[in-house]
């Protein structure tokens, strides 16, 4: 299969070189890199794409101002803290979650978003595009305010999503190797206490004891797991079998699929036992939430559960962070009948 690529260096952890002209050699590199990594290789029916980087743009054969465009979405992606206070209202940006400018396998590589939508989504129960797919992380991830569809910096985001789409089809009938954040089969027990142990021994170094994270002049350099600086209640990382395959596939950073499966989920277990701002779907009583997304989103995090070592509620509050509403605007429903 004939693949496009370029250098990729990813969450520095992963590089890898080839000539404009890939190959199946050259893709069969890149398999063994990641392989030597311990990812799993994949199954002769699953697609694998190398998306291009920014330094394949500045020699691709389009339109200057595209590349402009491009640009800015990037910039916008890697450093979403520019838009803090209008449309980001914690320490998160776009790639704190999307490692590796969004382009890391295993590490929900964004650029699947492009070709398999528009399409349904469980979470909101209707039928989402390209624009609303990021306007959910905007709600979420980043406890914020959507960018309004059809804006500039909408526009840069979803080109930049496209790019990295370059020569895959649209709707590809193959599974997508390395897509999302697949996780390994939960253990028959979860261990709170052992999920804080692991998190001190390799986390806390990085996002600090309290799960704070660190920022230096103004810049998030590693992103809060948990408190108002982080996700809200309602992103998709408070989902347990979520966050334990981001941290199986991706952490200790630099130590990918280092820890074992027990030790994933466990620290998965601890990080989504701690307090954070509320789910924007808030009906105002955290029971009567629970209630109404418990069956779908809710019966995979611990929203609502009651935590065992000290009895607290979780999400028992009101407190939307730094963010001074708690739903905004953009969330609706559609349908077409």
């Amino acid at each position: 299969m004939m693949r496009k690529l370029l250098t990729v260096a990813l969450s520095g952890t992963f590089a890898f070189s080839a000539n404009l002209a890939a190959n199946e050699d050259t893709t069969q590199a890149y398999i063994d890199q990641l392989t030597s990594m311990g990812f799993p290789a994949p199954k002769e029916s699953q697609l694998v794409h190398i998306p291009p980087t920014m330094a394949d743009l500045e020699e691709a054969d389009i339109h200057p101002e595209l590349k402009k465009v491009i640009r800015k979405g990037y910039d916008l992606f890697t450093n979403t803290q520019q838009l803090r206070g209008e449309n980001v209202f914690n320490n998160m940006n776009c790639s704190s979650c999307h490692l590796g400018e969004g382009r890391m396998p295993f590490s929900a590589p964004i650029w699947p978003a492009a070709v398999t939508l528009p399409g349904y989504r469980g979470k909101n129960g209707h039928v989402n595009n390209l624009e609303e797919r990021i306007a959910g992380c905007f709600t979420y991830s980043m406890n914020g305010k959507p960018l309004e569809y059809g804006s500039d910096n909408m526009l840069a985001l979803s080109a930049y999503h496209q790019w990295l789409a370059t020569g895959v089809e649209m709707y590809p009938k193959q599974p997508i190797y390395g897509r999302g954040f697949p996780a390994p089969e939960r253990p028959a027990e979860l261990s709170y206490a052992n999920g804080e142990k692991l998190y001190e021994e390799n986390c806390a170094v990085c996002h600090q004891e309290d799960g704070s994270g660190l920022r230096v002049d103004g810049h998030t350099v590693f992103p809060a797991p948990w408190g108002d600086m982080s996700n809200n209640w309602g992103a998709g990382i408070v989902r347990l079998f979520t966050a334990a395959g981001f941290i199986k596939n991706n952490m200790p950073l630099g130590q990918p699929n280092s820890l074992s499966d027990q030790e994933a989920w466990d620290i998965a277990f601890y990080m989504d036992s701690q307090e954070r701002p509320q789910d924007p779907r808030y009906t105002g009583d955290v029971k009567e939430t629970l209630e109404q997304f418990g069956p779908t989103f809710h019966k995979h995090s611990m929203y609502g559960q009651v935590r065992e070592h000290d009895g607290k509620v979780l999400a028992d509050h009101d407190n939307t962070g730094e963010k001074p509403f708690l739903k905004p605007d953009t969330i609706r429903s559609r349908n077409f009948d």
